[in-house]
């Protein structure tokens, strides 16, 4: 079975000698805070969390320095949706690199950035639209916060317990998930954020919606993720978004989505919120944009994109890479890879597959399956489950992420190519780590 499509091999210990030595190095040059963090895991949980060390990637497999092969069912953070290395992607930009590696930004662009532009405002779910374009997600969402600034004149932000949008300064601030993240650089952070409850079982719409501020005079935007990833796979209950949507509107605020997760195909439409019956004002998008290379975008209605004004001198938002020749030609190839072979559909389709499969397990200690399209939420009985499981999956060769604030939940965001027989084999292999846990 070729590369991409095969399933694990797990031929030497994880890590072994040559993976064992990457680590090593790594934990001389490397942040120090993140070999501590490792170890603090291995700690809290009893089992070894070396990482391993990626050398090749094709399709659904990834393969480390010790030649173990294993299924990627996290799409490197949900990136690699058309799959890893895609032929057509790696043909697109080698092209690319064979005429222009560089422009000169907003400045001379490039002709495929503004392809790329125009592509992305054809996606979008407004009849004239304008984007702006950068390398991460965080970037995105600076943007959009940015924009809502120049818009509504108004600084403040309506954020959600749980959310996670990013660690730079301007996300950080919005990023409900964990206040440790906030904590160290609270002095250097805007200030002016309400955090508003996350509706759950526990919780419903109407009572959530109940903790937005009562004064919203001085609030600019909302920014509100369609499902919360990060904290677990949590999806809002029917019209939650759209009643955000309406507290927007009648308070004068613009409500910005953050699509860099769940849009592009993965929950199974290009945005997860428009699907949901909600038109946003501004989308942020990244991840599965570029196809494997660092992009993304922050992409408006025009009439809100346009209180950016007409400035006489310099731009007040750029960047020396933003829209780079080789990320933009990466973002064409997999955009127009995910509308000719109707991924968005297949994403439909596969997340159903996946989701019945497990809920057709008898898994112990899973208490719900929770999915839309490729992104799917395993709930554990259990804080710290997921760390354990997850990394007794990575011995099987089974690549998966813990998540939620207690990390009970083991998230999943396989490529969309990824066959029924690697799946069925990971349904195999978590069905016996948690048997045997």
């Amino acid at each position: 079975m070729q590369l991409g499509e095969a399933l694990p091999s797990i031929r030497r210990p994880i890590p072994s000698a040559v993976g064992r030595s990457w680590v090593e190095r790594l934990a001389a040059s490397e942040c120090p805070a993140l070999t501590t963090r490792r170890k603090r895991r291995q700690e809290r949980t009893g089992a070894n969390h070396d990482p391993i060390v990626w050398v090749e990637a094709q399709g659904s497999n990834v393969v480390d320095s010790d030649g173990n092969r294993y299924v990627d069912l996290t799409a490197g953070f949900g990136v690699a949706f058309i799959g890893h290395r895609h032929p057509e992607v790696v043909e697109a930009v080698k092209q690319q690199a064979d005429r222009l590696l560089h422009a000169l930004g907003d400045l001379h662009p490039s002709d495929v950035k503004i392809e790329l532009l125009e592509k992305l405002c054809a996606l979008a779910p407004w009849p004239h639209a304008r984007a702006m374009l950068s390398l991460s997600g965080a970037d995105a969402v600076t943007a959009a916060l940015k924009t809502a600034v120049m818009a509504t004149g108004k600084t403040g932000v309506v954020a959600f317990e749980g959310s996670y949008h990013g660690l730079n300064y301007a996300p950080l601030a919005v990023s409900g998930f964990a206040g440790r993240f906030r904590e160290p650089f609270m002095a250097q952070l805007q200030p002016d954020v309400h955090f508003a409850a996350w509706p759950s079982a526990e919780l419903g719409a109407e009572a959530a919606l109940e903790t937005l501020p009562g004064d919203w005079s001085r609030i600019g935007a909302v920014i509100v993720e369609p499902v919360q990833g990060r904290s677990g796979v949590r999806f809002p209950p029917p019209g939650f978004l759209e009643a955000l949507g309406r507290a927007c509107q009648q308070n004068g605020a613009l409500l910005i989505v953050d699509e860099i997760f769940t849009g592009v195909g993965r929950c199974g439409a290009w945005w997860r919120s428009v699907d949901q019956g909600l038109v946003p004002d501004l989308i942020c998008a990244g991840k599965a944009l570029g196809g494997g290379l660092p992009v993304s975008a922050c992409i408006g209605r025009e009439d809100v994109m346009r209180a950016w004004g007409d400035p006489d001198r310099e731009a007040i938002h750029t960047g020396t890479f933003f829209g780079d020749p080789l990320g933009s030609a990466a973002a064409l190839a997999s955009l127009a890879l995910i509308e000719r072979d109707e991924l968005v559909q297949r994403s439909v389709d596969r997340g159903k597959t996946f989701a019945a499969m497990l809920r057709a397990e008898p898994l112990a200690g899973v208490t719900e399956v929770r999915h839309a399209g490729m992104m799917l939420g395993v709930q554990l009985r259990g804080g710290l489950e997921a760390m354990r499981v997850s990394r007794a999956l990575l011995e099987r060769g089974y690549l998966v992420l813990p998540a939620g604030a207690e990390a009970d939940v083991i998230q999943l965001a396989p490529p969309v190519i990824v066959t029924d027989e690697q799946l069925e084999g990971f349904v195999a292999s978590l069905r016996a780590v948690l048997r045997d846990r």
